[in-house]
């Protein structure tokens, strides 16, 4: 595969998971406006059992997303196809299921923060051929390539 169809099709997922995110966006606030559904409480059991799975989420795929591919270090562009489409689903994971929580749990703002923290790594993921090109380098000049 070549490397620009590689990018292309990576920008496909990237594209792809924030319109996700706004799917989500637009159909939790259709469904706060119509009252479709009843606002959880953020201190009730289940409201704390929802913020715990948010958290964690975001603090496991996130950093686990951003450094994936600099522990395996891809030398094809089939493997770094799939690493680098690890990296943006994992990163951008905790977006869409922060802004649900946000709407679920009537506006609770730590929600909104895990959504943008997610964003903002989401950002950061973005694939370029310079990226590609920098990670796919090894790390040692007498490392084989192939």
């Amino acid at each position: 595969m070549e490397e620009k169809q590689v990018i292309r099709r990576l920008n496909w997922i990237y594209y792809s998971q924030m319109a996700i995110a706004c799917i989500v966006c637009g159909a939790m606030e259709f469904a706060a406006r119509k009252g479709l559904y009843e606002p959880l409480d953020t201190m009730s059991q289940l409201g704390k059992i929802v913020q715990y799975i948010v958290i964690f989420d975001a603090l496991i795929t996130i950093p686990l997303g951003l450094y994936l591919i600099k522990w395996l270090k891809p030398l094809t562009n089939e493997k770094y196809f799939k690493l680098a489409a690890a990296r943006i689903l994992l990163v951008s994971n905790p977006m869409p299921i922060g802004i649900f929580a946000f709407y679920w749990m009537a506006g609770y703002q730590s929600m909104l923060w895990i959504a943008a923290i997610s964003a903002i790594a989401w950002y950061f993921s973005k694939p370029t051929l310079g990226k590609m090109d920098k990670e796919m380098t090894p790390d040692d000049p007498n490392q084989e390539t192939y």
